[in-house]
């Protein structure tokens, strides 16, 4: 059941001292803007107006979450926090003798509002933001990033390793809830672990052996991960078999995770076949099982030639708000994404941008031609490739010039996303839980600027 708002203050903590209840001058700002119908409207479809457990007030859940982003705390650290402080308690609407939501409250709420509940949500503000004339949006600069994936660095031997110790977790938690009992199955995660092991060891010697033994341990590994999927393939089916005369939702659960891990695993037998037989270019690799969805991605940066995660699309304007972003799986060009997503700023905020910048990777003379056509009066695209003379003299002319060091600025935006909001890994898994991550760091970023501009 759906509830907008908490309980009321009690009436002994209005005799509180007003030093002790003043919010601190950025919590008050983003307090009183918070307060606005449009930001309560997405959770609406989320919950039943009447029937059901009451949810946690959408006040309190919105302003948490904020806080959470803002100062990049675990939910457990969050829940402790609000807790201890009074300013935060009241920036939350929780009364100093209410209970603070549960962190596992918390998750659950976040994941079940998913990816399109926090992009109404940074839609909303940016329209606000619009309304208010904080977000002019005369000017946009465009630019890409690397979301990382909160995964290790892959390699075909450790996924294997990896894919090997879950399947056998799996199967001995199915067997346990009274699926497959008679089904033969031998976790083999100790004989894929020993050889790990010792491909660790071998990477000491730096020596030209020591790379066909690392291919042959590897190959050891596959040939187990391959026995073991076999079997598991025959634990399913008795499974399936047992689910079906006796229905339960949990041993549903296991088994679908259980086909999902073998599939996972039969990409990596693939993947790591082709890698043994000399082939090092896999398109669209599978790099973890935690998180599928995550991408080898290469932006040509000297301290991190390949990333895995996803890829980030910011559009700012001259005041620093985020209008748009998108986050998408793996690493598409940046040229077709340009042209969208100035139509999303323009539908967002009900205005043409008279100037929009990119870099190398935006400009192509049909982005010049699309945006033109949209109204846009200044287009600094930079080239690549071979330029001709007019183009040339064109990008050094002194607006042209301009408008690139300008477009340089979007970097620094980049970095402080990454370092104060936490947009540097993505702490949930798969394409849908990094959009809601992303979505609810741009969301707590526009906030914050709103309260230092808006002052």
């Amino acid at each position: 059941m759906l509830r907008v708002s908490g309980q009321q203050i009690a009436l002994w903590e209005t005799l509180l001292p007003e030093e002790v209840t003043r919010l601190p001058q950025e919590l008050a700002r983003i307090d009183a803007y918070l307060d606005d119908e449009r930001f309560i409207a997405p959770w609406r479809g989320l919950f039943h107006a009447r029937l059901g457990r009451p949810s946690v007030p959408i006040s309190c859940l919105v302003r948490m979450l904020y806080l959470k982003h803002r100062y990049q705390l675990g939910y457990e650290s969050l829940c402790r926090e609000v807790a201890d402080s009074i300013s935060w308690r009241r920036f939350c609407r929780i009364p100093l003798d209410g209970r603070v939501p549960h962190s596992t409250t918390l998750i659950k709420l976040v994941r079940r509002a998913g990816p399109e509940v926090f992009d109404q949500l940074n839609t909303a503000l940016v329209g606000k933001l619009t309304e208010d004339k904080l977000l002019r949006g005369h000017k946009l600069r465009i630019d890409t990033t690397v979301v990382e994936a909160d995964i290790d660095h892959p390699t075909d031997a450790d996924l294997l390793e990896h894919g090997v110790r879950k399947l056998g977790g799996l199967v001995r938690r199915i067997k346990a809830a009274g699926a497959a009992i008679r089904t033969p199955f031998r976790n083999r995660s100790r004989s894929a672990g020993r050889r790990l092991k010792q491909i660790s060891r071998t990477l000491r010697r730096r020596t030209g052996q020591a790379l066909g033994e690392i291919d042959r341990l590897t190959g050891e590994i596959a040939g187990i991960a391959a026995t073991t999927s076999a079997q598991v393939a025959q634990v399913i089916r008795n499974a399936r078999r047992a689910l079906s005369r006796r229905p339960s939702r949990r041993l549903a659960r296991l088994i679908n995770d259980l086909e999902q891990t073998v599939s996972g695993t039969g990409r990596l037998l693939a993947q790591t076949t082709q890698r043994l037989a000399g082939n090092r270019t896999i398109p669209d690799r599978m790099v973890s099982l935690a998180d599928p969805d995550a991408r080898p991605i290469r932006k040509g940066k000297p301290q991190h030639p390949t990333q895995f995660g996803y890829t980030l699309l910011v559009a700012e304007d001259e005041r620093g708000f985020i209008c748009f972003h998108r986050l998408n799986k793996g690493n598409p060009s940046d040229a077709p994404q340009l042209v969208p997503a100035v139509e999303q700023v323009i539908e967002r905020t009900g205005r043409v941008p008279a100037t929009v910048v990119g870099d190398r990777g935006f400009g192509t003379a049909a982005a010049d031609k699309a945006l033109a056509e949209l109204g846009v009066r200044h287009i600094g695209l930079q080239r690549g490739g071979t330029l001709s003379k007019s183009r040339r003299e064109y990008e050094h002319t002194r607006s042209f010039r301009r408008m690139r060091n300008w477009r340089v600025g979007v970097e620094a935006r980049i970095s402080h996303l990454k370092r104060t909001f936490g947009l540097r890994r993505t702490r949930l898994r798969r394409l849908g839980g990094a959009q809601t991550w992303a979505g609810l760091g741009i969301f707590a970023y526009n906030l914050q600027r709103m309260a230092v501009i808006g002052g």
